[in-house]
Parts: structure tokens; C-alpha cells; sequence
């Protein structure tokens, strides 16, 4: 490469919000681009072409035609301009991708059948555009991969002449995106691969395994979560894989939005607040009460919980510590959908506590930043969380966290303590086990620092102060970057 010559990074994602969102991947995606071209790095977003995605790229443009590969069928690559003018590559294939539904279910909730050749044709595509037989006259330094829809990106650009270096970020371990070994013809993946030292896990062709076996370089999305998963209670199967890779692996803690989430500025809120006008907390407080059914009150603590309906996120914990809890003056106000059973339950404590406990089921953008901007605490007792957003976004919004330590979460909060809240370091409220007695002990003391009215401002402010943005992560990418790109 010619000095002076920006770093080329193609980062390689199944969702990019505001375009395409099921998870915290889509607001990474959308985030991380724009802060490393502003450090001067020429990133380009390769995405797959769904709907949303069409609706959104207005201008689009063809750029280049695919051959069909292996059972993988042609397609088209296409040019637009994702917000924050970053350069995407739409991966154009109607029928693969042209569909009702999201980006991995259909309009009922069922995997479609073909994501292994719908996630495979993104993951070939990525490697062409980073190799000697890139169909564009750009071409990757360093192929950026993320969580197992892009898993088989490494593999195929291990095979391809004068390959880029790879990165390949893992999100969430627990989603693996597992096919038959049935499959692997029609991907292409060389029998060479087809065993337990290459792509099989336990009989089945894993995406994440072939990530984790021939990426050059591995970053989980937090430090600890990179710590954890070297471990069976986290490693999903995959500990010894990552073992053998821990001197390739790293764990940088994702960013947020700081311009999207600011309590400042925030148009989806009943009064705009900063560290200096906690008042409009209360203003915001009252407005969620009302919005949600609730009792109007000052004095009661109001728990606020955006999350996924799943095992994972510790709503269990919270629906029993629920009873004794609401013994105490205290609120819940929860968003939230996926588990059918916790859907019920969650709906049947509601009903069970009219005007104490209000439940929404769906996902509603501007109740989420209502959410965290009128409760008093936000809940977070995940069993495991690699990295998390909420629990950045409630400190930024003056919302203590009441988090277990685990994954992202323990790196991002701060415990309370006398001490550390004089000091100006606690953030919220830490507890270890995965018990509803944890919990409910964590919420009692969150209750106590919240009748001294003077310390819990202090606590409030502290959590305002710290900087979540994408700044400080996108440097560490970029020295990622560049180890991989020494290398080769």
C-alpha cells in the first residue's frame, strides 16, 4: 500500500440501522463507520438488500455484477449513501433477500430456510471485495466481520489470492448459525474445512466456528466478555476454540450514539434536561407515569426495563423479586417483546398491579428514550451480556443502573459505594448472583441512596459525566486495524 494512503476497512454486517435494526449489531453498525472515517479511514458498509434497505437507498445505483458460485446464486452490488455519509455496498439478490419479515425471520417468527445461503452469499461477497478478485477497483485492507451471518467471510478469504487481513467481532456467542453439514457443497466450503478443527460443532456447520478458526484477529465486544468466554459458564461450546485463539482475541466496549442518545436534545421527551436541570427528570417522570397508566407519584422509585423477553436478560429475576418488591414504594415500567411465556407473564404482573407495574409489549423507539429519561433506575440483570447499550444510555440520561456484573455491564458501571459516589465513580448499582434475592438486595439499596435526595443527585450527575461515545472505541479499532494489516 502507497504511504499516506488511508486504510481501507470493509465492514461486513447482516443489519445497519436506521435501515435495517433487530439488535444492538444494527446501532453498532451504524454508529462505528462514521467515527473511524472520521479518524481518516476510508470504511464502506456491505450490507445485504432487504426491503427496508431498498426503501432507505434512495439514489441507489449499480456498481458491479456476481457471478453464481458453488449453489450460491449471481447478484448485484450496489452503491448508496448510508446517514453520516458513509459509503454503503448493497448486496442486491431478490430472492434471497427481497422477502416480508426481517433480516432472519419471516412475517411469523420462523427462521427462513435458506439463511445459510442467504448469510453465505454476503459472507463470499465480503471476501471477493477483499481479495485480488475484487469486482471494483476498491479493495479492502482489512475485512471487518460481525457475529455469524459474516462467519464464513474468513474461510473463504483464507482461499482466495492476495487476501486482506480479517477481523471478526463477536456480539452475542450464543447465536452460531448452525446448518447441515449438508449445506456445505452448495456453499462451496472445501472439504479440507468439513471437521471438528475447521467449520463442524457437534455434527453441524457452524458460521461462528468458521469465524473464530480463520479470522486473523478476534475482538469480542467487551473487555470482560472476552474474558468470559474463554470459560464453559459463557463459551457456548466454543472455550477451547478460543483458548487456542486468546492471543487473538481482544475485548473493546462498544460506543454509543451520543447526538442520538442526549437527554439535552432529545426530541421523544416531555422536557429536554442536563446535569445542571435535574429537574426535568421529575417533569419526564411524571409524563412516563401518565403515559404508561400508572400512579402519578414523586416519591415512589420508578424501575424502568427495555430488553429482549428472553432467559438471557434476567426477566425472570425481576418477576419474582416482584412481589416482595412491590411491598416497597416502588414502580416498573417495561417495554419489551420475544418469549411468548415471559410475554404472558410479564402481562399477567400488570394486570395483577394496576397503576404499580405497566407493561408494553412491541418495541417503540421513542418509549425506550422516555423510558430511560423518567425512570428513576433502569434494570439490567442479564445472566450474561457481552457488551449491553442500555445501561450506558441510562447513566447518560441521569437513570442509575441496577446491573449484574457481567460482560459489558460490569465494565461500564461503577458500584455504589459512600466513597466512590464522593469520588465522583459510582454510576449505579452492581450486584454478582443471578437470583431474584440479588436482585431484590440491589434494588433495597438503590431504594436507601434514593431517600437521600442530595447523595442520589450526586450519584445522577456522576453517571451524566462519563463519555460513552464511539471515540475512544474507534481508536482502538484502528490499532486493530493496523496490527492486521502488519501482518500481512
Amino acid at each position: 500500500m502507497k504511504a499516506g494512503k488511508p486504510l481501507r476497512v470493509l465492514f461486513t454486517t447482516s443489519e445497519c440501522a436506521p435501515w435495517a435494526k433487530v439488535g444492538g449489531l444494527g446501532e453498532i453498525s451504524a454508529a462505528l463507520p462514521p467515527a473511524l472515517r472520521a479518524l481518516g479511514l476510508d470504511v464502506r458498509v456491505l450490507l445485504p438488500c432487504y426491503p427496508s434497505v431498498r426503501a432507505c437507498a434512495r439514489g441507489a445505483r449499480s456498481i458491479a455484477t456476481l457471478d453464481a458460485e458453488f449453489g450460491l446464486p449471481a447478484a448485484r452490488l450496489l452503491r448508496a449513501t448510508l446517514p453520516g455519509e458513509v459509503p454503503a455496498l448493497l448486496l442486491d439478490c431478490p430472492a434471497l433477500y427481497m422477502r416480508d419479515g426481517g433480516p432472519y425471520v419471516d412475517a411469523n417468527g420462523a427462521d427462513y430456510a435458506d439463511n445459510a445461503l442467504r448469510f453465505g452469499l454476503l459472507s463470499r461477497v465480503a471476501a471477493r471485495l477483499a481479495s485480488a478478485g475484487s469486482p471494483l477497483r476498491w479493495r479492502a485492507d482489512v475485512l471487518h466481520c460481525n457475529d455469524w451471518p459474516t462467519g464464513l467471510a474468513p474461510l473463504y478469504l483464507s482461499g482466495l489470492p492476495d487476501p486482506a487481513g480479517s477481523v471478526f467481532s463477536i456480539h452475542n456467542l450464543a447465536f452460531q448459525g448452525l446448518f447441515p453439514l449438508s449445506e456445505a457443497g452448495s456453499l462451496g466450503i472445501p472439504a479440507g474445512a468439513l471437521h471438528s478443527d475447521g467449520v463442524e460443532f457437534w455434527g453441524r456447520l457452524s458460521f461462528m466456528k468458521a469465524a473464530l478458526r480463520y479470522a486473523d484477529r478476534l475482538c469480542a465486544v467487551s473487555p470482560s466478555y472476552a474474558r468470559e468466554i474463554l470459560d464453559a459458564e459463557h463459551g457456548c461450546g466454543l472455550e477451547g476454540v478460543l483458548r487456542e485463539r486468546s492471543a487473538d482475541l481482544v475485548g473493546i466496549l462498544n460506543g454509543i450514539d451520543s447526538a442520538l442518545w442526549d437527554p439535552a436534545s432529545d426530541v421523544h421527551l416531555a422536557r429536554c434536561y442536563d446535569a445542571r436541570s435535574l429537574a426535568g427528570k421529575r417533569v419526564n417522570k411524571r409524563a412516563l407515569q401518565q403515559e404508561m397508566g400508572l400512579q402519578q407519584n414523586d416519591d415512589v422509585l420508578l424501575c424502568g426495563m427495555v430488553t429482549r423477553l428472553t432467559d438471557q436478560k434476567g426477566v425472570d429475576l425481576v418477576l419474582d423479586a416482584l412481589p416482595a418488591l412491590l411491598e416497597r414504594p416502588l414502580q416498573l415500567a417495561l417495554l419489551g417483546t420475544g418469549d411468548a411465556a415471559l410475554e404472558r407473564a410479564v402481562a399477567d404482573a400488570a394486570a395483577a398491579a394496576p397503576g404499580r407495574v405497566a407493561a408494553r409489549i412491541g418495541f417503540d423507539e421513542g418509549l425506550a428514550h422516555r423510558i430511560e429519561a423518567g425512570a428513576d433506575v433502569f434494570l439490567m440483570p442479564s445472566r450474561f451480556e457481552p457488551c449491553g447499550l442500555n445501561q450506558m444510555y441510562s447513566q447518560r440520561y441521569g437513570t442509575p443502573p441496577i446491573v449484574r456484573a457481567t460482560g459489558g455491564l460490569r465494565d461500564s458501571v461503577t458500584d455504589f459505594s459512600e466513597a466512590a459516589v464522593r469520588g465522583g465513580e459510582a454510576t449505579g448499582f452492581v450486584f454478582d448472583e443471578a437470583s431474584a434475592d440479588a436482585l431484590r438486595g440491589a434494588i433495597e439499596r438503590a431504594l436507601a441512596v434514593y431517600g437521600r435526595p442530595a447523595v442520589w443527585r450526586t450519584l445522577c450527575r456522576n453517571g451524566m459525566a462519563r463519555a460513552f461515545g464511539w471515540d475512544r472505541p474507534a481508536l482502538a479499532y484502528r490499532t486493530l486495524y493496523a496490527s492486521v494489516r502488519a501482518r500481512r
